[in-house]
Protein backbone atom coordinates (compact mmCIF):
# COMPACT_ATOMS: atom_id res chain seq x y z
CA UNK A 1 0.00 0.00 0.00
CA UNK A 2 1.10 3.42 -0.57
CA UNK A 3 1.19 6.45 1.72
CA UNK A 4 -0.75 9.24 1.01
CA UNK A 5 -1.88 12.75 2.38
CA UNK A 6 -5.18 14.35 1.75
CA UNK A 7 -6.39 18.05 2.18
CA UNK A 8 -9.66 19.48 1.34
CA UNK A 9 -12.26 22.63 2.08
CA UNK A 10 -15.29 21.98 2.83
CA UNK A 11 -18.13 24.75 2.74
CA UNK A 12 -18.50 27.70 5.06
CA UNK A 13 -22.30 27.03 6.57
CA UNK A 14 -20.94 24.21 8.21
CA UNK A 15 -20.60 23.92 11.74
CA UNK A 16 -17.22 22.55 13.00
CA UNK A 17 -19.08 19.58 14.53
CA UNK A 18 -20.29 19.03 10.88
CA UNK A 19 -16.96 19.58 8.92
CA UNK A 20 -15.00 17.24 11.76
CA UNK A 21 -18.01 14.70 10.35
CA UNK A 22 -17.07 14.95 7.04
CA UNK A 23 -12.86 13.72 8.27
CA UNK A 24 -14.44 11.06 9.96
CA UNK A 25 -16.86 10.02 7.18
CA UNK A 26 -13.94 10.05 4.55
CA UNK A 27 -11.58 8.57 6.97
CA UNK A 28 -14.20 5.29 7.60
CA UNK A 29 -14.32 5.08 3.54
CA UNK A 30 -10.61 4.60 3.25
CA UNK A 31 -10.37 1.92 6.23
CA UNK A 32 -14.04 0.66 4.39
CA UNK A 33 -12.04 -0.04 1.31
CA UNK A 34 -8.71 -1.48 2.94
CA UNK A 35 -6.59 1.39 4.15
CA UNK A 36 -5.94 3.23 7.15
CA UNK A 37 -5.78 6.62 8.31
CA UNK A 38 -2.79 7.25 10.26
CA UNK A 39 -3.56 10.99 11.61
CA UNK A 40 -6.46 13.52 10.30
CA UNK A 41 -6.33 16.78 11.59
CA UNK A 42 -9.00 19.55 11.15
CA UNK A 43 -7.03 23.02 10.60
CA UNK A 44 -10.41 25.40 11.09
CA UNK A 45 -12.09 27.91 9.75
CA UNK A 46 -9.92 29.85 7.04
CA UNK A 47 -9.82 32.88 4.48
CA UNK A 48 -9.00 31.80 0.60
CA UNK A 49 -7.69 33.65 -1.58
CA UNK A 50 -10.01 33.76 -3.86
CA UNK A 51 -13.84 32.87 -4.09
CA UNK A 52 -14.68 29.21 -5.05
CA UNK A 53 -18.53 28.35 -5.63
CA UNK A 54 -19.39 31.93 -4.03
CA UNK A 55 -18.04 31.29 -0.55
CA UNK A 56 -14.81 33.26 0.70
CA UNK A 57 -13.75 30.76 3.20
CA UNK A 58 -13.80 27.42 4.01
CA UNK A 59 -13.26 24.64 6.56
CA UNK A 60 -9.83 22.95 5.84
CA UNK A 61 -9.30 19.41 7.17
CA UNK A 62 -6.20 17.24 6.32
CA UNK A 63 -5.54 13.09 6.08
CA UNK A 64 -2.24 11.15 6.62
CA UNK A 65 -3.33 7.66 5.12
CA UNK A 66 -1.90 4.02 4.07
CA UNK A 67 -4.43 3.20 1.53
CA UNK A 68 -4.69 1.13 -1.40
CA UNK A 69 -5.19 3.01 -4.86
CA UNK A 70 -8.35 1.85 -5.13
CA UNK A 71 -9.69 3.12 -1.75
CA UNK A 72 -7.68 6.94 -2.58
CA UNK A 73 -10.34 6.67 -5.99
CA UNK A 74 -12.81 5.68 -4.13
CA UNK A 75 -12.55 8.52 -1.69
CA UNK A 76 -12.30 10.93 -4.01
CA UNK A 77 -15.48 10.10 -6.05
CA UNK A 78 -17.45 10.59 -2.95
CA UNK A 79 -15.79 13.70 -2.13
CA UNK A 80 -16.56 14.81 -5.65
CA UNK A 81 -20.01 14.35 -5.15
CA UNK A 82 -20.46 15.91 -1.82
CA UNK A 83 -22.19 19.16 -2.12
CA UNK A 84 -20.10 20.14 1.32
CA UNK A 85 -16.90 19.84 -0.42
CA UNK A 86 -15.48 22.10 -2.61
CA UNK A 87 -11.29 21.25 -3.34
CA UNK A 88 -9.48 18.07 -2.92
CA UNK A 89 -5.79 17.80 -3.33
CA UNK A 90 -4.50 14.15 -2.78
CA UNK A 91 -0.83 13.82 -2.80
CA UNK A 92 1.16 10.94 -2.63
CA UNK A 93 4.22 10.64 -0.49
CA UNK A 94 7.27 8.54 0.56
CA UNK A 95 7.00 8.43 4.31
CA UNK A 96 4.85 10.62 6.90
CA UNK A 97 6.59 13.68 8.52
CA UNK A 98 6.62 13.19 12.07
CA UNK A 99 4.51 14.99 14.56
CA UNK A 100 1.73 18.01 13.85
CA UNK A 101 1.96 19.47 10.10
CA UNK A 102 2.93 22.96 9.61
CA UNK A 103 0.04 24.31 9.26
CA UNK A 104 -0.72 23.02 13.07
CA UNK A 105 3.20 23.96 14.33
CA UNK A 106 2.28 27.40 13.03
CA UNK A 107 -1.38 28.26 14.68
CA UNK A 108 0.69 26.87 18.08
CA UNK A 109 3.37 28.81 17.51
CA UNK A 110 0.87 31.79 17.35
CA UNK A 111 -0.76 30.82 20.66
CA UNK A 112 2.55 31.03 22.63
CA UNK A 113 3.57 34.26 20.91
CA UNK A 114 -0.15 35.88 23.57
CA UNK A 115 -2.04 38.09 22.31
CA UNK A 116 -1.96 41.59 20.43
CA UNK A 117 -1.92 44.94 21.36
CA UNK A 118 -4.64 46.72 20.85
CA UNK A 119 -4.06 50.13 19.26
CA UNK A 120 -5.01 52.12 22.62
CA UNK A 121 -1.49 50.59 23.92
CA UNK A 122 0.53 52.45 22.00
CA UNK A 123 2.80 54.84 23.19
CA UNK A 124 0.88 58.62 23.20
CA UNK A 125 2.76 60.65 19.83
CA UNK A 126 0.99 63.79 21.00
CA UNK A 127 3.85 65.98 20.70
CA UNK A 128 5.05 65.39 17.32
CA UNK A 129 4.66 68.34 14.66
CA UNK A 130 1.70 68.37 12.53
CA UNK A 131 1.98 67.15 8.51
CA UNK A 132 0.42 69.55 6.13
Amino acid sequence: MALYEHTFIARQDLSTAQAEGLIEHFSQVLTDNGGSVAESEYWGLKTMAYKINKNRKGHYAYLRSDAPSAAVQEMERLMGLHEDVMRVLTVRVEKHEEGPSAVVQAKNSRDERGPRRDRGDRPDRGDRPRRD
